[in-house]
């Protein structure tokens, strides 16, 4: 498909699907007629060097006797391209793989239309009339739990049929970079409410107090961590250490 497109931006793609004609043995041709001829040689030759380029070299070697840019593209499409039966079973095998496609969890919008689209036009290059609409429907069902709402708003306020894949990316993009701020800002609030509690629990935090006339704050124990012998159960002045360094010091005495 890339290869096509490219001869047919160079204005080449007619060599390609047409060919030229040698002239017949024995018959005269006029000067015009030959210098079209060596026109369509040269031509022919870019041709074949585009194509030997973009050719892996194991294959490559397999075609060098090939004289025209047609007879490799024709030779190409018989080793590959395969039969109708070849390609109708490559068609079912992508088919399942496409009613399968589900959005995973943590995927980002645009990760998942990629993986969509891959499938998508695969089938298209082995015949299947694959549709917009039947992509974007497929998409809507198969996102995760979370864009739920965002598909019923999308199926009652838009039209379906004339919805564009781009659009329908696009719109579920800006609702995904809401999501993500959203998690954001909950984020930066349970952290604002760990430091104002004074302690984060496990860890080298420790309880402060608000102030005076503010009162005292209940909290469990069992997860703050003492900065003198760094076990869980009790804070620093209250650790057993500092009683034992005590009764070493009064034994010295």
């Amino acid at each position: 498909m890339l290869m096509e497109n490219f001869l047919r931006s160079k204005e080449y793609w007619s060599l390609v699907e047409v060919g030229y004609a040698e002239p017949v043995d024995g018959v005269a041709v006029t000067e015009e007629q030959r210098k079209k001829l060596d026109e369509l040689k040269l031509k022919d030759l870019k041709v074949k060097n585009y194509l030997f380029q973009a050719i892996d070299r194991t294959i490559l070697e397999t075609i060098l006797q090939k004289n025209t840019s047609k007879q490799i593209w024709d030779s190409m499409k018989k080793k590959y391209e395969g039969n109708a039966r070849v390609k109708r079973s490559v068609l079912q095998a992508l088919r399942k793989e496409f009613e399968t496609l589900e959005m995973k969890s943590g995927e980002k919008v645009s990760d998942y239309f990629s993986r969509v689209m891959s499938v998508a036009n695969k089938m298209r290059a082995h015949g299947e009339q694959m549709v917009d609409v039947t992509i974007v429907e497929k998409i809507l069902r198969s996102l995760t739990d979370k864009f739920n709402y965002i598909v019923c708003s999308i199926e009652e306020s838009k039209d379906i049929d004339s919805l564009s894949i781009d659009e329908l990316q696009s719109s579920l993009i800006v609702h995904e970079q809401k999501f993500h701020k959203r998690d954001e800002e909950e984020q930066a609030l349970k952290v604002t409410h760990e430091d104002r509690s004074g302690w984060r629990g496990r860890g080298r935090g420790s309880f402060r107090g608000r102030g005076r006339g503010r009162g005292c704050q209940i909290f469990d124990k069992s997860t703050i961590e003492c900065y003198k012998c760094h076990k869980l159960g009790h804070l620093q002045y209250e650790c057993p250490s500092w009683e034992a360094n005590y009764a070493e010091l009064d034994e010295k005495e």
